[in-house]
């Protein structure tokens, strides 16, 4: 894939990626692979906060653009200014445009042009690439 050819701000050896991730997020992140749909408990996630890299912790998605898509994965209409890449996947006889995390290179999921207003995009991510921090709650509540 194209990002492979881009120097990345965080490089790391393939032992180092190993150690860093589980075996599914390193079969997903730094494999292009896919998580089982509906299998991550981030696709019920509903709470104002940020969705960020697993892998380097770059703030990629804000909770106010996730949307429920019916598909079985996170899905988002936009993701943080600056915060993704994206290459073309022509895997599995389709053309498709893979995003990537733009600090490390992490695969996330894909894109595509079917998703609500205002950008009609949906961001499909896969949720085992993702961990979510809670906005703190500014009611004097806990938001855990």
């Amino acid at each position: 894939m194209a990002q492979t050819e881009k120097q990345f701000a965080v490089v790391k050896t393939d032992e180092e990626w190993r150690k860093l991730l589980t075996p599914e997020q390193y079969q997903v992140m730094r494999r292009h692979g896919t998580e089982r749909p509906g299998s991550c408990a981030l696709l019920r996630e509903k709470r104002p906060g940020t969705f960020s890299c697993a892998a380097c912790d770059q703030p990629l998605f804000v909770a106010d653009r996730k949307f429920e898509s019916g598909t079985g994965w996170p899905s988002f209409f936009a993701p943080i200014e600056g915060a993704i890449g994206t290459s073309v996947d022509d895997s599995y006889f389709m053309r498709r445009t893979e995003v990537h995390c733009s600090r490390c290179g992490s695969h996330l999921g894909h894109v595509f042009e079917d998703g609500p207003p205002p950008t009609g995009l949906r961001y499909c991510i896969n949720g085992v690439a993702l961990n979510f921090e809670p906005a703190e709650a500014t009611d004097g509540t806990d938001n855990s």
